[in-house]
């Protein structure tokens, strides 16, 4: 089995977020990507959005896809959210498993900041996907050899969009029809998420 996993705060998750999960699972042939959503995320210094506000965004942004899953895996676990234990449970659920863990090429780049980042390259292969205008090749120019033959980047099509953009939308007022699901766009409008309090 060929495992993807597609972490990250997904606040709130949006088309870009969908794509890069999409041509990850295309391009290494994975039977299935589960969607982790990060429960106390250690690299964020703003607050974020409620767990289960963000939850329910993937869930409803994921649920016309087959191939996708949404896993409560780190919402459900104590303390940081570090990537390393969210791979090794995924690597006790399924031992016998190909692990790929999809994120941003730009996160990769500080994969040497990251909890135990020795660790966690020998338990699964990442996937880095780039955004229009970033330039892959600072991968191999930042990291070592060894990180080098766990990593893969490839490029993906659509928008520069990031969920900060869309936060900012919201507290202006602007649409973030077409930014976002229309499920999610609904999700926010309903429960008021992003505005100034």
């Amino acid at each position: 089995m060929r495992l993807g996993i597609m972490g990250g705060t997904f606040d709130p998750v949006h088309y870009g977020h969908l794509v890069i999960a999409e041509v990850a699972r295309t391009e290494f042939s994975l039977d299935c990507v589960v969607w982790v959503p990060a429960g106390d995320p250690p690299h964020k210094d703003e607050r974020v959005s409620s767990e289960e506000h963000r939850y329910a965004m993937v869930v409803l942004a994921t649920g016309t896809n087959p191939d996708f899953r949404v896993s409560r895996m780190e919402l459900e676990r104590e303390g940081p959210s570090y990537t390393l234990d969210t791979v090794r449970g995924f690597r006790e659920e399924h031992p016998e498993a190909d692990l790929f863990f999809i994120t941003g090429a730009d996160a990769i780049l500080e994969i040497l900041t990251w909890h135990r980042h020795e660790e966690l390259v020998r338990l699964c292969r990442f996937i880095g996907v780039t955004r229009p205008g970033y330039d892959l090749a600072r991968v191999n120019t930042v990291l070592p050899a060894a990180y080098l033959e766990q990593i893969s980047t490839i490029s993906a099509p659509g928008v520069d969009l990031s969920s900060t953009d869309v936060r900012t939308r919201v507290r202006a007022g602007q649409p973030i029809r077409y930014l976002v699901p229309e499920a999610v766009e609904a999700y926010v409008r309903k429960h008021g998420l992003y505005r100034e309090t």
